[in-house]
């Protein structure tokens, strides 16, 4: 780091020390971070002031509202008020207080019962609180982790949401992982207690692991300091980098690690040593971009859907680059070399999204760790060690290996986009890298007409490093000399007939002109002497630029001229501009102004005198249809001072600067006098847009000037050369903004202007208004736009409706109010379709309600672009706003105008009631356009006056009401979209109050009644189902208990004792906390009435027997969503959804049928649960701790498993059994306290009587006691609902599930006649409804006593038996869903009757194969379930299937091949991991291998000759091998994508086999044997490797390619190319394997077979492509003495010879030559590297040798042309002259047409 930029850094801090005293004596206290723009506002001396008394009032208020527990609105409106006051002052608190505000939303954001959308307010708040890190650190802040965890635990893993009791928004989930990510202030013991916590949840055959993996990935805190280490990731990283090295199948929780890693990685560089793992990390990111390899290559679909986020691994490399050891760079540069080739344009797939944001992203990050290291203010965050500090020359290799993949992006099908962010990055690390490139595609680019593309894609590239060209700077100081030349070539880019070059054209001139003043400096090389070379180049290039701005003035002229259609007046009136043009205007005015402002005073005297008589033309025709009218406006706003005579500003709106308007003000009056009241419609509306600007330059505080220099652009002179100036950003410090402040002379024109002109037109309008003097249309309609163009203008100074009424000033805004009101009114009764005057009103109450100097819409477009911009010119890298001046003072503009639209509280009052009443009467007007423009004022005003809804809710209800009879269809509908509202603003019908909601769902249901509503008409059809949707999408859980817990009192306490500032309210007195408390407590019990009404309310419209149907839906749709976990369900509700399970209607009665699961689910009895030492339970009885960090089976969790010695089968060993359902305890860890259920006697009492029963349950009991409605209810269950489509229902488990889990088997005796009926009966609906209840019964069941559970197992093994054999293609799947849903989460030993039943000999024969594998299927559903506790079971299936591997039918080895994939499954390869006691592959492969031994004995080539029937008699063994092999291959096909590990050396046996089978060409004839061996190679060669299983794989690879099947060697090669790319980097930091593979490539290339040879040749090409292997001297020189090798002369043959076919050896080793050479060529397609001349030349010295050599020179040569095409005036440069002779002749020489 040199010198001068240690000064550039220090500057701005000495500067903010002064500040913050100067700011703090002020204030009385140190801010934390204000927002620094306020400083630069022409009123910052008030600011403080004002800051001050907000903050007072918020810290009262809000300690108040939670003192008096008061949650709403009281907290809620504070909180927002705080969040307010943030973005307008920053962080402008000290930091105890800060601290507070943290403590106190961290407090609320955790209270357990809360509302969620309260939640998620409180949570955003608390994240803008706590995103600046630097502000609080650890020592300042400490955060409790476990509330976090409960709220995530309670709401992501809501236990009641799928029964639909809760309701969450989908944004919750993003905002609680934003949240905690921003709380990681946890105290240092927080580690352990997480790993305490979490890892008995790591079973990784088990959901819980993902939960776990994703609760450390979220959780675990790693940015301790150094010394707190041991503490910290020490304590984790070990296990967890080992668990993430041996996990081979990428599992869903790869993902979490990764994320983890990530983090600790960038927040402790130089910290952990990651050398050891460097390769392992990089080989796994290659894999997951998934980039295809080979032809034949089949994706692992988990593969695609688990990769890794790119934006995770970008953080990591770049955390990993420099250090001592370099060893990341090498691997990155390794990286992109193999995967440049991917870039290049012509290649296209769904991974180049991947590929591209890679690119994009992760110079961002290196720039992002640079400006860490280097340019940040130090914070507590632990810095980087300087041996681990980027070097300069690990920031050169980081860039050199980036360059290449970059470049190639630029013209990527997906865009220029990813790769211009990227070049911006790159070019403030090395300009001098990074640019010349991009130059020297640019200017070509710019010269064609051919191909438009690139010049988009090269401009948009030159815009991303537009600063870093024209600033220069040391490292590339001849930069800004291509300045001129760029700008020049640009020009005729200003073309009509292309939109896009166009549009991008102007967004380069702009970028470029904005970074540079354009004054021409040329005299200064004579005037002074001290000037570099390159000064001296740019003072003369610089003479152009007046040159340059002529030019692009004309072209603009052009532009316009072209662009303008010859039509009349009035169709150009009616015809709004095409959004093209629109664009193309802002483009031509944007750039146009930048121009003007940034050139000297002579070059813009020369344009005014060029254009003068040019502009009266050109504005007269065409300032309507495009703005000239605004350039000229530009023109004289960046030089004050030129006043045309009145004539010219008669029909433009050229706008003067104020200072000289005054002078010329009685003109201005004439010419407004004279014009405004013009017949010509044109006319007068450009003289209300002259009144306009008059008026609002007069008005509004704006900057004069957006030049780039602080003093506007000046000449040289001897101190000052403009040319230091291009391209430095501005200086926040010292902006100089020259503000225009409206003077008290500017105010009294305003308003002279006003009773000049305005009042009178108030007076025509009100006489209309009372009927006194009648107007035409067209001149209300003038006067109308007078009004609103006078509003407009002055509406900054006038204050707000019933503000404070300003003396001597007549307050035009409430004029104008009861002007505009009576003419509404008068106008509807009236003349109701003059609906220009009504567009017109409704502008002017629109800005009477809002207007104070600026748009709120307009105000959110320009602050997008701001940072649009901001984003493309901004300078990561030295960070502290370092942007270009103009953005900085439009950044100050910006927050004086949001100050503007925020700082007025909107209190609501009677005449904005009244306006709003207005408003609702237009929204129901009967004219469709008049309605839709009035509602979106309506919702503006709607969303901005607090509590207004409550207001209109009534008032838009009115027309709804069934018993008026006046309302039309019109009103109707007006009325009901007024509820829906727009997209963007709350919808009324939704309010997340029980006011509202009681007031209006009864209502729209209602309304159903109402005379005026029909169905017959769509459009109001499709308005109540939006209407429907809408409040189904929106609707979350309205809560019923908002008690405030008293540790938030405490911290509210201590907030407001704080002083600076003193809070304005003081605490509440004890009384008055009682009577907030009670009114709380109050409030509790009206919400819970009110949520009781609403059900009752809901039920009365049902029962009302008039209700057309559709509404009858509504309506059980509303009352579902009246479900919730904390309140039951009133009882009437809980009968009419019992009633609605036998509904005629189908939606109905699904729809009740999920209400019932959920009521039972409310209604369920909770079962006391103790905790319990796991160690106790043991049968080892002793603390097992020490070996407790071994997973898997061990000794103290043996009891847990399966045992069929010691089954529970009597009621006295029941009771002492202790059964532990879910599956993932006692795996890993145990956890400190289980929770088991208490012994049986403490449990509720079983089989309550009907007395003993509420309510619910009776009418529940009542109906399923009823034969007939049981009857009912089951025929309708076991109907079919869409024929083909329907599935095992989740809902209808869920029901009976609860029936039984609350009735015990209360309803048994009903349904049992109905089980045995439905399992005798084979039709695919009634098989489901049955799978269903027996599902629900074995659930249900959990807590059921011995002797039911042994009653329930007599009835349910026969009708299980008896549905297997009757088992069918339909049902298979339900049956299989039924038993494993009936299986999870059991303890096995509970269920062990249903185990030992479906053990009972699974493949029989008998029914027929099919009937076998659904029996196969149904078992492995169950035991999959299981996992590792049923390691007998899994024993005695192997046992028993592996006689029975020999299977002739398809169907039963497929199912075969599965159930083994389940019961290796657990025999997994993880770290701290026991042997596990189920079986394993090793002991299998050995018995399978000893059966494989005919063939793998045999040399000749294996064929399918099995005739496909079982017959009796032994076959001889080799077909018997033939069959087993077919299932082994369907096993090791379905395990490579479901394991966690494979098994390699098991595999490696069995490779041999594979490759004699395995088919070489591509062709879909070949048996199922063939495919399939193609297959599992093809899977088996992407598997993930360890170092130490390559040298094992190698041997395997090498013994194969030398067997006497050329296929089994032609196969090597294939699968050798993808497990190489899939394994890159292991591969690559192993030299002995690499050598290996080199030998065994260059082997094969010389092999008898051709086929052999040319595969051999394709993969050395991929490995020298892939920068695997290199082109060094000793290959060429071994494939050039190949090449060589003499050829025998031919002998005449005798005629009737047979023909010679082996060719000589001499032949093979020429063409192996040959092909060794063609590999090189081919391996480099899109570029022309030292070595390739000469390569070429020898190439085609063998064009005539004998066939093969010939074709293969051939082919070489017309691919080698093929792919150079394209850049081949580039590549041409590599030759030299001869070489070029002899080329063009291979080239084009008749052998190529030949």
């Amino acid at each position: 780091m040199t010198i001068s930029n240690i000064i550039e850094v220090e500057e701005p801090h000495l500067g903010d020390c002064n500040m913050k005293k100067e700011a703090t004596e002020l204030l009385g206290f140190v801010p934390q971070k204000n927002i620094v723009y306020n400083e630069l506002l022409p009123y910052k001396d008030k600011l403080d002031e004002e800051s001050n008394e907000f903050l007072a009032q918020i810290k009262g208020n809000l300690g108040r509202a939670v003192q008096l527990r008061e949650i709403w609105p009281g907290v809620l409106f504070w909180t927002r008020k705080l969040s307010t006051y943030m973005r307008l002052y920053g962080r402008k608190f000290s930091k105890e207080e800060h601290v507070h505000f943290v403590k106190l939303l961290y407090e609320l954001v955790t209270i357990p019962k809360l509302e969620i959308s309260m939640m998620q307010s409180f949570a955003r708040l608390l994240i803008t609180l706590l995103k600046k890190k630097e502000l609080l650190s650890r020592e300042d802040l400490e955060l409790p982790w476990r509330p976090l965890y409960e709220l995530q635990d309670r709401i992501l893993y809501s236990k009641t949401e799928h029964l639909s009791l809760n309701w969450f928004p989908s944004s919750v989930e993003a905002v609680l992982k934003a949240l905690i990510k921003n709380c990681r202030y946890f105290p240092e013991s927080a580690t352990q207690e997480m790993l305490d916590e979490w890892r008995p949840l790591m079973c990784p055959f088990d959901v819980t692991m993902q939960k776990a993996m994703g609760y450390f990935g979220l959780f675990l805190p790693t940015t301790f300091p150094p010394e707190l280490h041991d503490k910290g990731f020490k304590l984790w990283f070990d296990e967890f980098i080992s668990l993430w090295v041996s996990v081979q199948n990428l599992p869903s929780w790869e993902v979490n690690l990764v994320s983890l890693f990530a983090r600790l990685a960038n927040d402790n560089i130089g910290y952990i040593d990651w050398d050891p793992y460097i390769p392992k990390i990089f080989t796994r990111i290659l894999r997951s971009l998934n980039l295809p390899v080979g032809s034949s290559q089949m994706l692992v679909s988990r593969y695609l859907t688990n990769a890794y986020d790119i934006s995770h691994v970008v953080i990591w490399i770049s955390a990993l680059l420099g250090g001592p050891s370099k060893q990341t760079q090498t691997q990155l540069s390794g990286l992109f070399n193999s995967i440049t080739s991917f870039f290049h344009p012509s290649n296209h797939g769904r991974w180049l999204m991947k590929l591209m944001k890679l690119v994009q992203r992760l110079p961002a990050s290196v720039v992002k760790r640079l400006h860490r290291e280097r340019y940040r203010t130090p914070t507590w965050l632990t810095p980087v060690p300087e041996s681990h500090l980027l070097s300069e020359q690990d920031i050169t290799d980081f860039v050199e290996s980036m360059k290449q993949p970059v470049l190639l992006a630029m013209f990527s099908k997906t865009g220029s986009l990813d790769a211009a962010q990227a070049l911006q990055n790159l070019a403030l690390l090395r300009p001098e890298l990074v640019i010349p490139p991009v130059l020297e595609k640019t200017y070509p680019a710019m010269e064609t007409l051919t191909a438009p593309h690139q010049l988009t894609a090269t401009l948009s590239c030159m815009i991303g490093v537009a600063q870093s060209l024209v600033a220069g700077g040391q490292r590339f100081p001849e930069g800004p000399t291509h300045m001129l030349p760029l700008l020049m070539r640009a020009l005729p880019g200003v073309d009509p007939n292309d939109f896009r070059k166009c549009m991008i054209t102007f967004q380069f001139l702009a970028t470029f002109v904005t970074l540079v003043p354009l004054v021409d400096c040329s005299a200064a090389v004579q005037t002074r002497n001290d000037l570099t070379q390159v000064e001296k180049e740019l003072c003369s290039a610089s003479a152009e630029f007046e040159y340059f701005v002529l030019q692009f003035i004309d072209r603009c002229f052009a532009l316009i001229d072209t662009s303008t259609p010859e039509q009349t007046q009035e169709e150009m009136e009616t015809e709004k501009m095409t959004h093209l043009e629109s664009l193309l205007e802002l483009g031509l005015s944007s750039t146009f102004c930048t121009i003007l402002t940034q050139c000297s005073m002579e070059i813009f005297q020369v344009i005014i005198n060029t254009h003068m008589e040019l502009n009266l033309v050109i504005t007269y025709t065409t300032t309507q249809k495009f703005g000239v009218g605004k350039i000229f406006f530009f023109i004289c706003f960046a030089y004050q001072g030129y006043f045309y005579d009145e004539k010219y500003s008669k029909n433009s709106n050229i706008l003067k600067s104020c200072d000289q308007l005054l002078l010329y003000r009685s003109q201005l009056v004439q010419i407004l006098q004279l014009t405004l009241h013009l017949k010509w419609k044109q006319g007068y509306n450009l003289a209300c847009k002259l009144l306009y600007h008059i008026l609002r330059s007069m008005s509004i505080i704006y900057p004069r000037e957006y030049c780039s220099v602080p003093s506007g652009v000046q000449q040289h002179s001897d101190t000052y050369l403009p040319i230091k100036d291009w391209g430095q950003p501005g200086d926040l410090l010292n902006l100089g903004i020259q503000w225009h402040v409206p003077s008290t002379e500017e105010k009294e024109f305003v308003f002279y202007l006003l009773d000049l002109l305005l009042k009178p037109e108030l007076q025509r309008l009100q006489k209309h208004a009372q009927g006194e003097q009648d107007i035409s249309r067209d001149d209300v309609l003038q006067s109308l736009s007078i009004v609103h163009n006078c509003l407009l203008g002055a509406g900054s100074l006038l204050p707000l409706l019933y503000g404070e009424p300003v003396p001597e000033i007549e307050n035009y805004r409430e004029d104008i109010c009861k002007v505009i009101r009576p003419l509404l009114h008068h106008t509807l009764e009236h003349s109701e379709d003059d609906i220009k005057s009504l567009f017109s009103i409704l502008k002017i109450i629109n800005d009477l309600l809002h207007f104070k100097g600026s748009h709120k819409h307009e105000f959110d477009s320009r602050w997008k672009s701001f940072s649009l911009i901001k984003k493309s010119m901004e300078n990561k890298l030295h960070g502290s706003k370092q942007h270009i001046r103009a953005l900085l003072i439009d950044r100050v503009m910006l927050q004086h105008e949001l100050r503007n639209l925020t700082k007025e509280g909107c209190c609501y009052r009677s005449v904005h009631q009244d306006l709003i009443n207005d408003l609702l009467r237009l929204s129901t007007s009967r004219y469709s356009q008049v309605r839709s423009k009035a509602q979106n004022v309506l919702f503006t005003a709607l969303g901005t006056y607090n509590l207004c809804c409550r207001d209109v809710i009534p008032a838009v209800l009115k027309y709804l009401d069934p018993d008026r009879t006046d309302v039309t269809q019109q009103q109707f509908k007006g009325a009901l979209y007024c509820l829906l509202g727009n997209h963007s603003v709350i919808c009324l019908a939704n309010l997340q109050y029980w006011d509202c909601i009681t007031l209006t769902w009864p209502v729209i249901i209602r309304s159903g009644l109402s005379p005026s509503m029909s169905l017959e008409k769509s459009s109001v059809v499709r308005l109540f189902d939006d209407l429907a949707d809408k409040i189904h999408c929106q609707y979350e859980t309205i809560g019923v208990d908002f008690s405030i817990p008293e540790s938030c009192v405490e911290v509210a306490l201590k907030m407001m004792k704080s002083s600076n500032p003193e809070p304005t309210l003081c605490a509440a007195s004890e009384q008055e906390e009682l009577e907030g408390r009670k009114r709380q407590e109050q409030k509790n019990k009206d919400s819970v009435q009110k949520y009781e009404n609403l059900v009752v309310d809901l039920l009365d419209c049902l029962y009302d027997r008039n209700l057309p149907w559709k509404f009858e839906q509504i309506a059980i749709g509303f009352l579902s969503l009246m479900l919730r976990d904390d309140h039951p369900l009133p009882s009437s509700a809980v009968l009419f959804f019992i009633e609605s399970l036998n509904h005629d209607s189908l939606l109905v009665r699904n729809g009740a049928i999920s209400a019932v699961s959920g009521i039972l689910k409310q209604l369920k009895r909770p079962h006391k649960k103790v905790a319990v030492n796991p160690y106790d339970l043991s049968e080892l009885k002793t603390s097992l701790q020490s070996c407790s960090l071994l997973a898997g089976d061990r000794s103290d969790n043996q009891w847990l498993q399966y045992d069929s010695s010691r089954l529970p089968r009597s009621q006295q060993d029941w009771d002492e059994c202790c059964f532990i359902e879910k599956t993932h305890w006692g795996y890993s860890t145990w956890p400190r306290t289980l929770m088991l259920y208490a012994p049986p006697e403490e449990q509720p009492k079983q089989g309550k009587t009907r007395q003993e029963m509420n309510e619910s349950e009776k009418i529940i009991y009542d109906h399923f006691s009823d034969q007939q409605f049981i009857d009912q209810f089951i025929h309708y269950l076991s109907q079919e609902d869409r024929k083909g489509k329907d599935k095992f229902s989740p809902r209808r488990f869920c029901l009976f599930k609860g029936l039984f889990r609350n009735f015990d088997d209360a309803f048994l005796p009903l349904l049992k006649p109905h089980m045995e009926r439905l399992v005798a009966d084979s039709h695919e609906s009634t098989q489901r409804c049955v799978a269903e209840i027996i599902s629900g019964l074995i659930r249900g069941s959990k807590h059921w006593s011995y002797s039911k559970v042994e009653k329930l197992w007599a009835l349910l093994c026969p009708l299980l038996r008896k549905a297997l054999s009757n088992i069918t293609i339909e049902t298979y799947a339900d049956w299989g869903t039924c038993i494993a849903t009936a299986c999870e989460s059991r303890d096995p030993r509970k269920l062990h009757w249903l185990f030992e039943m479906l053990m009972e000999s699974p493949v029989t024969g008998e029914g027929g194969s099919f009937v076998d594998a659904c029996r196969l299927y149904v078992l492995q559903g169950g035991l999959a379930q299981q996992e590792w506790r049923v390691p007998e079971l899994l024993h005695r299936l192997l046992h028993y299937l592996e006689p029975k591997l020999t299977q002739v039918y398809k169907n039963v080895r497929e199912r075969i091949g599965s159930v083994l994939t389940y019961i290796f499954m657990i025999d997994v390869n993880l770290p701290h991991t026991q042997p596990t006691m189920s079986p394993r592959i090793a002991e299998f492969t050995e018995r399978v291998l000893a059966r494989l031994k005919p063939l793998t004995e045999g040399e000749e080539e294996i064929q399918n000759h099995v005739v496909e029937e079982n017959t009796v008699g032994d076959q001889d063994e080799r077909t018997q091998a033939i069959k087993l092999l077919k299932t082994v291959l369907k096993w090791l096909m379905t395990s490579a994508g479901r394991s966690f590990s494979s098994a390699v050396p098991e595999q490696l046996r069995l490779l041999p086999l594979l490759f004699k089978i395995a088919p070489v060409e591509n062709d879909d004839s070949y048996d199922e044997m063939k495919r399939d061996a193609k297959m599992c190679l093809s899977l088996m060669s992407q598997g993930l490797l360890y170092s130490e299983q390559i040298p094992q794989v190698l041997n395997a690879l090498e013994e194969i390619s030398r067997i006497s099947s050329w296929h089994a060697r032609y196969t090597v090669l294939t699968y050798l190319q993808i497990m190489v790319f899939y394994n890159l980097f292991t591969f690559l930091s192993d030299a002995k394997a690499v050598s290996d593979v080199r030998a065994l490539v260059l082997r094969l290339l010389e092999d008898e077979q051709l086929e052999v040879r040319e595969m051999a040749a394709t993969t050395l090409s991929g490995f020298l492509q892939c920068n695997f292997l290199s082109i060094d001297e000793p290959m060429q020189a071994h494939f050039e003495a190949l090449s060589k090798t003499r050829l025998p002369k031919r002998k005449r043959r005798e005629l009737g010879s047979v023909v010679d076919m082996i060719p000589s050896a001499d032949l093979v080793r020429r063409h192996a030559g040959v092909l060794g050479l063609s590999a090189c060529i081919l391996s480099s397609p899109y570029d022309v590297p030292t070595w390739m001349p000469q390569i070429l030349m020898d190439l085609s010295a063998h064009l005539n040798d004998t066939q093969p050599i010939e074709m293969t020179v051939k082919k070489t040569l017309s691919d080698f042309r093929r792919t150079h095409h394209d850049n081949w005036q580039e590549h041409k440069q590599k030759f030299t002259d001869d070489q070029l002779l002899v080329l063009t002749d291979l080239l084009v020489s008749p052998c190529y047409y030949a």
